[in-house]
């Protein structure tokens, strides 16, 4: 194929330049994400069953919908919360292959199934059935001077939200606060006065709220001669408080007249006053954007802004909008940064290239090769629907180093071709493709071996593995592809001939560095003679450094990945359970008061009445964004250190309850914690209680272990037990009196609760009437007493008679998990352990635990547990595959061991790396352990291939061995010192992603720079031994080794 090509140089470059088009176009059509699509699809169905309690609303329609889920095809597992509010999910996750469209319909099949069995308010509300993110995307905020936060809140919801949902990768919009309804705040003592009852109220809006529907005058069949008709219209619907207040309820027997506006209130007011946001302290209508589970963040976000600034001139007077949370922004500047790696990554390559081959055209041709390699791969990813992330643009940057080797491995050939025999460069190029494309292809082949396996891992570690590793393979394919056309074209043409003999001889600094240069590899090449002599003494220092190696990585700690500063905190604020919302956002103007007078934050945006682990009145949110990364270069302004200034401060001076901020995890998606997560599991006889004392006990020795533990961070998801007020009702008296149960619930309901009766227009859109006691009225125990049902002989039983009311502890939130009673906890580890350390610790308090209770690991601590089962089998099939490989590759069982025993040096400098860095052995450290395992391969493989032609050629084994270090010392020390260079920009990264970067950087770093250093020293010596072992000893090593002649005398040019 190569003497192909040598004699159509322009059919190679236009092969190359049709790559290069394509890998434009790829790149053009590829989406921008921060990481490669990691989380499962989700489904979740959300209930609301308004007055129900927690128990209630698990009992009559959680466990109803669970029960029918199991089923589902393709469900890994689900959970269910249930709270007092009235509100409660069901989260089902399935495994990464399953269609989401198909979990969707299947889940909505089996939904419907079971929906008559519902309460009749549940099914009147309706069951929203969701595939969105359960994180935010970004939120968006309209904001006014002269409009109140309600009225924002109605216009957000007619006019924004439907607009947002449209929007192609948006799979929710959340509004914090709700569109207008009309709201009829009734007064339970007038309604005794008037002696009506709240089912009178509703009965009367059900009838005088009606839409007419009349029909036409004159319509067919007709009187004939009929000349005319018309359609007849009537108002039914009633549209202001003031026609709702004239609805008629009765006739007191004086005569007079008796109207709604007697017994109520009636005012447009708010459907729902659970939730209310604020932007730096002020109240808006905010609206958290999610994505879809197949939607592209920075794609998603722009088309949300542009829909914004559409709208914009639609806005009322006064009403402006911003996005002030915007997760995309990160996302952004992560692959700008990556990208600007990249080109310093080539940059620096370049001049290592330079420094060594000293020759521009020797130099510019492997220069040319790394944007058409990249190229190559970036179109075969767009082919197989792959995105651009920081796991691609790492690939890219590490690949860059191999690419160049391929190319440098050609043009070394021809020159030393060209030096020796004085051929022309077509001849020389056809000879040296003779000898060097079998190797091409065998490396190749080899490098590619060890990437394979990653992608064939599962869950969110295989998808991150899996795009890193078909980028390497694709960028390796296409570099030997080039190397065997594109390279030998350029060579053949861009060359000039070097005359027979010629040494290259230079003067300056390159003369300087050529003879400082041969006097090393004089050195070594008497260092290797020597560790030859002592190859027994030398082996025993390997099995050494591979025992360290070993203890090294099995004491790293272990974590999934490293945590980013992304620009904002989170903070999750919870007051005791039964505190108002009133109290709630008074603990939230706290925080922002305490945040906005840090240098660091830029602005604060808190959410009364919701947080990512509960819904109620004594539940906060805050987001608290910080300023640019340029602006926050002072130690101590990073985001760790700021949440723990936050927590501390806040803590400080909060009256009740606590406050935790934290670094957002590298993956949201995966959940919503940065430490780790899980669910306590009971799994014998359900009883609360049991459960809630075995989850407080295993909290408290988490706390009490500070060594592995942040105490502050260790918390329960939810809302926790708390005073409830209980009905006790004595149905005979109830009987005895005339009293349904059913009046009875009905009063409650819409007296304490509220009762949606039906709808009416509203500019444009049908709105809720919602009926309710007045706030007054329902603010004491007394009040519940006092309230009045209506018999069966229509006069009105005060709740007294028949009823009692007393303090109990009942539950607030109820948790299952996989079908079990179940309670959420979150934590993390202390300073200086990783994420793997404390989750070992918890699974073994757990175990202490007891009873039947078990752990089942949630979110990104649920996939790091998965992964870390299956990186000792990752590192097996690298090995395995290489060792086929070489095999195949030498025709051999033998000679790949050689080459495979330079792994473990590899290791030891990426334990040593991570040692003197301080870092876990998360999936960058895996992905760039991998990538070393290869490239100290290839290293081995350039000695050990040109050892064995050598001895092929009927030199013996020492003899061959040290000619064949001697001959490959310049190029492995030049090829591992441009990959080294390769990727210092990712090791000294700062700003955005730099903690990833950094990872994965220090990784490759140290173990090609330890990797190199010795496997130079020790590769001779395995090859030395394992030909011996397998070949038998049939020459004598010592005698050989003290005639091995001077370089002069081994015809390899000075500067090889």
């Amino acid at each position: 194929m190569a003497k192909f090509f040598i004699d159509r140089p322009i059919f190679a470059l236009v092969i190359s330049i049709f790559i290069m088009i394509a890998g434009v176009m790829g790149i053009r059509k590829l989406p921008i994400s921060q990481y490669p699509s990691v989380a499962a699809p989700t489904i979740t169905l959300t209930a609301a069953y308004p007055g129900a309690s927690a128990q209630v609303m698990e009992d009559s329609v959680l466990a109803v919908i669970e029960r029918n889920m199991y089923g589902v095809e393709g469900l890994d597992y689900m959970s269910t919360s249930a709270s007092s509010n009235g509100s409660g999910s069901v989260t089902l996750t399935f495994t990464p292959d399953t269609d989401e469209d198909l979990a969707q319909m299947n889940v909505q099949n089996k939904l419907s199934e079971v929906t008559a069995q519902l309460p009749s308010v549940v099914q009147t509300n309706g069951i929203t059935v969701s595939k969105a993110r359960s994180n935010f995307l970004m939120i968006v905020f309209l904001d006014s001077d002269t409009k109140s936060a309600e009225e924002l809140k109605d216009y957000a919801q007619r006019n924004i939200v439907p607009e947002l949902q449209r929007v192609d990768g948006v799979g929710n919009v959340r509004l914090f606060g709700s569109q207008r309804a009309m709201r009829i705040w009734v007064d339970p003592v007038k309604l005794k006065n008037y002696n009506l009852s709240f089912s009178d109220i509703s009965t009367a809006i059900r009838a005088q709220n009606a839409q007419l529907s009349v029909g036409a005058l004159g319509n067919t069949p007709n009187v004939k001669g009929q000349q005319i008709t018309a359609t007849v219209s009537a108002e039914g619907q009633l549209k202001t408080p003031e026609e709702f207040g004239n609805i008629f309820l009765k006739q007191n027997t004086n005569g007079a007249n008796v109207y709604l506006k007697d017994v109520a209130e009636i005012k447009l007011g708010s459907q729902d006053y659970s939730s209310s946001s604020f932007l730096n302290g002020k109240e808006a209508a905010g609206m958290a954007v999610s994505l879809s589970n197949t939607g592209n963040a920075l794609q998603a976000a722009s088309d949300v802004k542009a829909k914004m600034a559409e709208l914009q001139k639609y806005f009322p007077a006064g009403v402006t909008w911003s996005s002030p949370y915007d997760t995309s922004t990160f996302v952004d500047l992560s692959i700008k940064k990556v990208i600007s790696t990249l080109g310093e990554a080539i940059v620096l390559v370049f001049i290592v290239m330079f420094l060594f081959l000293q020759n521009f055209r020797y130099t510019l041709i492997p220069t040319i090769v790394v944007p058409v390699s990249l190229l190559g791969a970036f179109a075969a990813i767009s082919y197989l629907g792959m995105s651009i992330n920081v796991m691609t643009m790492f690939a890219m940057v590490l690949v860059i180093g191999i690419v160049v080797d391929d190319a440098i491995v050609v043009v070394e050939a021809v020159e030393r071709i060209m030096a020796e025999e004085g051929l022309p460069p077509k001849a020389a190029t056809r000879k040296a493709m003779s000898q060097i494309s079998g190797a091409i292809v065998g490396i190749t082949a080899v490098l590619i071996s060890v990437f394979v396996p990653l992608s064939m891992l599962s869950g969110a570690s295989g998808n991150i593995y899996r795009q890193f590793s078909l980028t390497m393979v694709f960028a390796i394919g296409f570099s030997a592809f080039l190397a065997l056309t594109l390279t030998p074209a350029l060579c053949a043409t861009m060359l000039k001939p070097i005359p027979k003999g010629h040494n290259h001889t230079k003067g300056g600094f390159f003369g300087w560095f050529n003879r400082t240069f041969n006097t090393g590899t004089r050195k070594y090449s008497g260092w290797i003679a020597a560790v030859l002599r002592k190859s027994f003494v030398t082996f025993v220092i390997y099995l050494g450094i591979m025992a360290v190696a070993v203890v090294m990585i099995k004491k790293l700690p272990t974590s999934f990945l490293p945590g980013e500063d992304q620009g904002f905190i989170m903070t999750s604020l919870q007051l005791p359970t039964g505190a108002t919302q009133e109290r709630t956002e008074k603990a939230l103007n706290t925080l922002v008061g305490v945040a906005k007078n840090m240098p660091e934050v830029k602005d604060v945006i808190t959410v009364s009445g919701f947080s990512f682990s509960g819904s109620g009145q004594n539940m906060g949110m805050g987001f608290i964004m910080l300023k640019d990364w340029s602006e926050r270069t002072a130690k101590g302004s990073d985001a760790d250190s700021v949440a723990k200034k936050i927590t501390g401060a806040v803590s400080g001076v909060l009256e009740d309850g606590f406050a935790f901020s934290m670094n957002p995890p590298p993956i949201m998606e995966l959940g919503n914690d940065s430490g780790f997560s899980f669910y306590l599991q009971q799994r014998g006889t359900a009883n609360h209680d049991d459960l809630v004392a075995k989850r407080n006990e295993l909290m408290a020795k988490m706390r009490e272990n500070p060594q592995m533990f942040n105490a502050q961070a260790v918390r329960a998801s939810g809302l926790e037990d708390a005073p409830q007020l209980k009905i006790e009702i004595d149905r005979t008296a109830a009987a005895a009196n005339g009293v349904s149960f059913a009046s009875i619930n009905s009063v409650l309901g819409s007296a304490m609760s509220s009762s949606y009766v039906n709808d009416f227009p509203n500019d444009g859109r049908l709105q809720r009437v919602i009926v309710q006691a007045a706030a007054e009225a329902r603010m004491q125990p007394e009040d519940i007493l006092a309230l009045t049902v209506p018999s069966s002989n229509g006069t009105l039983i005060p709740l007294s008679t028949f009823a009692t009311v007393s303090w109990v502890k009942g539950v607030e939130q109820s948790q299952r998990f996989n079908g079990y009673p179940a309670m959420s906890l979150s934590g993390a580890p202390a300073a200086g352990k990783a994420t793997g350390d404390a989750m070992a610790e918890v699974k073994r308090l757990v175990s202490e635990l007891d009873g039947n209770y078990s752990l089942e690991w949630a979110g990104q601590s649920r996939e790091e547990a998965k992964g870390s089962s299956q990186t000792n089998m990752l590192y097996a099939l690298a090995a395995v595959a290489v060792f086929l490989a070489l095999a195949a590759l030498y025709e051999s069982w033998s000679i790949p061991m050689a080459v495979i025993m330079v792994v473990p040096l590899g290791i030891l400098g990426v334990a040593t790396g991570a040692v003197i860095r301080q870092y876990s052995m998360d999936t960058y450290f895996t992905v760039g352990m991998i990538t070393v395992m290869g490239l100290s391969a290839k290293n081995a493989i350039l000695i050990i291939e040109y050892a064995k032609l050598l001895q092929d050629s009927g030199k013996s084994v020492g003899d061959a061995v040290l000619r064949a270090a001697k001959l490959r010392f310049r190029p492995i020390l030049m090829t591992s010192f441009a990959f080294i260079l390769g990727v210092v920009p990712l090791y000294i990264a700062s700003g955005a992603s730099s903690a990833s970067q950094r990872a994965i950087g220090t990784a490759v770093f140290w173990g090609m720079l330890i990797g190199t250093f010795l496997s130079v020293f020790f590769v001779p010596v395995f090859y030395l031994i394992v030909r011996k072992i397998f070949k038998g000893r049939s020459d004598p090593v010592q005698g050989e080794l003290d005639l091995i002649p001077d370089e002069e005398d081994m015809d390899i040019p000075q500067k090889y």
